[in-house]
């Protein structure tokens, strides 16, 4: 039998998944020995303990200073920037993209200006922004936006201009209007995708929060990483850099969870 139609059983599929995390496990408890071995007080790799102890310091221990708990102030300061900035993106994105694939006007004014900006590297734009937009809120949620909202907006009016062209005609001939075609034939067709794009810019969208984090500002997930870089806090870092990944892993199966519930036919044309 030919490699290409060997299919794993369950069973199987559950542990090829979790080797290579029990692998990447097993690489770093095994260097970390190696290297306190050597040195007690190495923070390169610390030890599974230490990174235990700052993790109850950062998440069950009030701070002395503002009596806050650091992960969760750090969390929440995070979400509501990135929701926000993909909140905004998706609108922005759903209207370009359904009026580029839609209107051929609109595709024709629109579609090389979106193309342009989806190529300008949106990290390049921040000194740009905090001149402009100042170093608050805005500049972050900008950020996100601007990286976020043209990629959208091309991978959905791409699958709008996708769909055959003899549904548009029929839906004409049954004298729909634009707007009505745009709404009722359209646009419950490309939502599907829109959430499958959106997951796909979850870790793009982490990336430019960070990013602005980093530079400017005094809470969030960014900011604690790249302010305790300086002291080697790997063992605040490693914690820190995990829970973003989880996160993010969460919002990704909240987004296809929701994909399933609301278009379970696209799972069923996903499996054929």
């Amino acid at each position: 039998m030919r490699l290409i139609n060997q299919r794993p059983s369950k069973g199987a599929q559950i542990v090829l998944a979790c080797l290579p995390f029990v692998l990447l496990g097993l690489a770093y408890l095994i260097g970390s020995a190696v290297r306190l071995a050597d040195n007690p007080a190495d923070k390169l790799l610390p030890s599974l303990q230490s990174m235990g102890r700052m993790i109850e310091v950062m998440a069950l221990t009030p701070d002395r200073r503002t009596g806050d708990y650091l992960l969760w102030g750090d969390t929440l300061a995070s979400l509501g920037r990135l929701w926000a900035g993909l909140g905004i993106a998706t609108a922005l994105a759903l209207c370009l993209g359904l009026g580029i694939g839609v209107l051929p006007v609109a595709r024709a004014v629109l579609s090389p200006f979106v193309a342009f900006v989806s190529m300008v590297p949106p990290l390049a734009l921040l000194p740009i922004l905090f001149i402009v937009l100042g170093l608050g809120e805005v500049s972050k949620i900008a950020l996100i936006v601007i990286g976020v909202a043209p990629i959208l907006a091309r991978d959905l009016s791409l699958a709008a201009l996708a769909l055959p062209r003899e549904q548009i005609v029929k839906a004409e001939t049954l004298s729909a209007s634009t707007w009505l075609i745009a709404l009722r034939v359209v646009l419950p067709q490309i939502m599907p995708r829109l959430l499958d794009s959106l997951r796909l810019q979850l870790g793009p969208a982490f990336l430019f929060l960070i990013a602005a984090e980093a530079i400017s500002s005094d809470q969030g997930l960014g900011y604690r990483i790249f302010l305790v870089r300086r002291y080697l806090s790997m063992d605040v870092i490693f914690p820190y850099v995990i829970w973003i990944t989880l996160l993010a892993v969460v919002m990704d199966q909240g987004l296809r969870l929701l994909r399933r519930r609301l278009y379970p036919w696209t799972e069923l044309e996903g499996a054929r």
